[in-house]
């Protein structure tokens, strides 16, 4: 049951940190007046968490 815990967190964290990197990158401004739009520490932030979320799905798959 932890693995499928840690599969589907792993997966979220992994499409929240694209949407933050895309939002910081330009590449998804939606919406449009969001404050994520275009500054660089939402695509550090946003790469750094789909690591994460990364790290968590592989972890996941070792159980």
């Amino acid at each position: 049951m932890a693995e499928k815990a840690l599969l589907g967190f792993g997966l979220l964290l992994i499409v929240a940190g694209l949407i933050w990197a895309a939002q910081g990158s330009g590449f998804f401004p939606y919406p449009a007046k969001s404050f994520m739009i275009y500054p660089r520490p939402w695509i550090v932030g946003g790469a750094l968490t789909a690591a994460c979320g990364m790290a968590l799905l592989l972890w996941s798959r070792r159980y």
